[in-house]
């Protein structure tokens, strides 16, 4: 389907479904910032505004109508150079919830009955000077299942970056608890303590599951959080959430299914026709899209990349899987851009789920399954491109390589041992070297399999005779980020030094450094 007729066949979609009232209002500069239009407050015009499904521009007063259902929640959509009011959790203030009966009787409750609208819903705007260079925080799968899990998330993470100058907003990408939804106001407690405005999007983990259909499986988390689907500016860039959360899985009425309904892919297009193509657009959402044992519904990622395809700057954020993934579409993937599409599947501030052996804080360190450290990520953008630094939790920021290697090695001879080299934001296009003691540097081979520091972690949990503090780590996954080089046969007794380096596919170089030891053989020859 070319996309002109597939934007006309969402366009139907969208006005079809909404049609059942009225909706009117004004966005505009609210100069004293005390959240209601005085007289000589102006209106702002070309501010997009959506219900959802529709969105339209404010005009030249700064007025807006948009059709309006009993289910429904009204969205301004930021521009740059303005900032939205945040509520006293720091959670941006940019919605009104429309669901005059209220949420349906759920497990966790929803919103309750709101009435009437107002005979104006009206949008306030703070002007704000934005730079175009700036930076944001993403983390991937908080999902504490209790409080216990909750105080981790806070100590080991949050505390991290609490108070943190330089960082102009932050992101959850879903699963920001582990089911029990009576979770999210500690969750709330927790990151408002950041300092910053945070957004946040639904993840498989934050839904009503005894919603019989998808369209209410976000009743908890709207009431918490706003709209599961929506869009804001922030200099060059355009971000658009979506809930990409398919409950109950429509193939089978059981579990959930990784896709996106017409009524979200219509809100894409809709968004997109106000957004300049020189812009950055940022999709997040929780369950990546490629395709892994089928899990994201393929025609809704077509659909979504035609959409996109004449935006030549693009990114997707996703977390989910409890590892790190670097991911790149081409046409082979059905991806039409001039330029392939990046996804960055971001790593978790939960790690393998608080799993491992517990720090020196009493926290459970949490290692993902390749070999990823738990941690977090660093949004750098600069107008319309973006360079992204992953964080692992306590621990500098220099660290981006893990070494692993054996502590002991026969001198002057030869072992079937190997140095392994994982590189957390690396992918197989990347080329790693190592050196010993300053010596000749080599290429390392790119490997598929299990990082076996991970191995490690998890033979002294099964070799233990007494239970250890905490949970048994997840069995391991392969990596998609770890080398390999053989180590020489010609050491010499004593100290050795192995250096790994890494140039980044943004420029940079990074290395990493550890010792080996070399001793005399006691074996027999």
């Amino acid at each position: 389907m070319k996309r002109s007729s597939l934007v006309a066949c969402l366009l139907i979609v969208s006005t079809a479904a909404m049609s059942q009232g009225i909706a009117k209002g004004v966005v505009y500069e609210d100069r004293n910032a005390n959240g209601k239009k005085d007289r000589k407050e102006k209106g702002i015009q070309g501010v997009s505004v959506s219900n959802g499904t529709d969105v339209v521009q404010t005009d030249g007063r700064g007025t807006y109508t948009l059709p309006v259902g009993n289910d429904n929640i009204l969205f301004v959509i930021k521009p740059s150079g303005y900032k939205v009011p945040v509520d006293r959790n720091n959670l941006p203030a940019f919605y009104r919830i429309h669901k005059p009966q209220g949420a349906p009787a759920l497990e966790f409750k929803g919103a309750g009955p709101t009435g009437k609208l107002p005979a104006s819903v009206d949008f306030a705007l703070e002007p704000y000077s934005e730079a175009d260079n700036f930076t944001a925080l993403a983390f991937g799968d908080p999902q504490a299942y209790n409080l216990a899990e909750m105080d981790y998330f806070y100590r080991g993470v949050v505390k991290e970056v609490e108070g943190q100058q330089g960082v102009s907003f932050g992101i959850s990408l879903g699963d920001l608890v582990g089911n029990d939804l009576s979770l999210f106001n500690p969750y709330i407690g927790a990151i408002k303590k950041i300092g910053i405005p945070w957004y946040n999007l639904m993840g498989n983990h934050d839904m009503n599951f005894d919603a019989k259909v998808d369209s209410l499986s976000d009743e908890s988390y709207e009431a918490h959080f706003g709209p599961a689907n929506y869009a804001f500016n922030y200099g060059k860039v355009h971000f658009i959430v979506l809930d990409d959360i398919l409950y109950p899985d429509p193939r089978d009425g059981k579990g959930y299914w990784g896709g996106l309904r017409p009524d979200q892919l219509a809100f894409v297009a809709n968004d997109l026709q106000f957004v300049p193509k020189d812009m950055l657009i940022v999709l997040a959402f929780h369950i990546p899209v490629w395709e892994e044992g089928d899990s994201f519904r393929d025609e809704d990622r077509q659909q979504l990349f035609d959409l996109l395809k004449d935006y030549p700057h693009t990114l997707n954020l996703s977390a989910h899987t409890h590892i790190q993934n670097q991911r790149f579409f081409g046409e082979k993937e059905g991806w039409k851009g001039a330029k392939e599409h990046h996804e960055y599947n971001a790593g978790t501030t939960s790690g393998d789920w608080y799993s491992g052996e517990l720090n020196e804080q009493a926290i459970p360190v949490s290692t993902m399954r390749d070999g990823t450290p738990k941690g977090y990520a660093y949004l750098r953008f600069s107008g319309n491109q973006y360079v992204i630094d992953y964080k692992v939790a306590g621990q500098p920021a220099e660290y981006q390589i893990g070494i692993f290697a054996p502590k002991v090695v026969p001198a002057g001879k030869r072992t079937s041992a190997l140095i392994y080299a994982n590189f957390f934001m690396g992918s197989y296009r990347d080329t790693l070297e190592y050196r010993i003691d300053n010596g000749k540097w080599r290429k390392m081979a790119f490997e598929e399999t299990f990082d076996p520091a991970y191995l490690n972690l998890l033979n002294k949990w099964d070799q233990t005779e007494e239970l250890m503090p905490g949970r048994r780590p997840g069995n391991p996954s392969q990596s998609t980020h770890l080398w390999s080089g053989a180590i020489p046969a010609n050491l010499r007794e004593g100290e050795h030094t192995i250096e790994v380096r890494v140039k980044d596919r943004y420029g940079r170089t990074f290395s990493q450094k550890k010792t080996i030891r070399a001793a005399q053989s006691q074996q027999a020859r």
